[in-house]
């Protein structure tokens, strides 16, 4: 099952890179019963922030919701470092999107949807989750987008 989500994965235009290593003082994960949380994922591709700036001003909707579509990628490369296998995720319950955004900027949501559609489309029925879609002032780095994640996992 797990080499079933990365073929999807792939189908999107994604491979699941190595996990990222904390850039501060947290942890990428934490385990606790059949939860896994993870913590706030840039968009990183090749080792750099692939999207940087804010939405209404610097970034577009479409490169939005592709930095948040690398966000889920690797939110999923680490919950493939946490368990060892994809298919140990039983839910995805909800991420937490923060979108980089000038004041006037109200389309938060639709960026967000990038990372909830990769979800959904790798996962399937247990990509379906609860979420939130909140504009920030800056992000880390200068990241256009930011998703933490909590999962049910097996």
């Amino acid at each position: 099952m797990s080499a079933e989500i990365e073929t999807r994965i792939k189908e999107l235009g994604y491979t699941i890179p190595d996990a990222a290593a904390p850039a501060a003082n947290y942890v990428p994960y934490v385990i606790s019963g059949s939860i896994l949380h993870i913590s706030g994922q840039l968009p990183i591709a090749d080792g750099k922030i692939a999207v940087t700036g804010h939405l209404g001003k610097d970034v577009d909707v479409a490169s939005g919701q592709k930095a948040a579509e690398l966000c889920a990628v690797n939110l999923l490369a680490q919950a493939k470092a946490a368990l060892g296998d994809l298919s140990r995720i039983k839910r995805i319950i909800k991420i937490n999107g923060f979108v980089a955004s000038v004041p006037t900027f109200v389309e938060q949501h639709l960026v967000i949807n990038g990372a909830s559609n990769l979800l959904v489309n790798a996962l399937g029925e247990p990509g379906k989750h609860a979420r939130a879609a909140v504009g920030m002032a800056a992000l880390p780095l200068n990241a256009a987008v930011e998703i933490d994640a909590i999962m049910e996992i097996a």
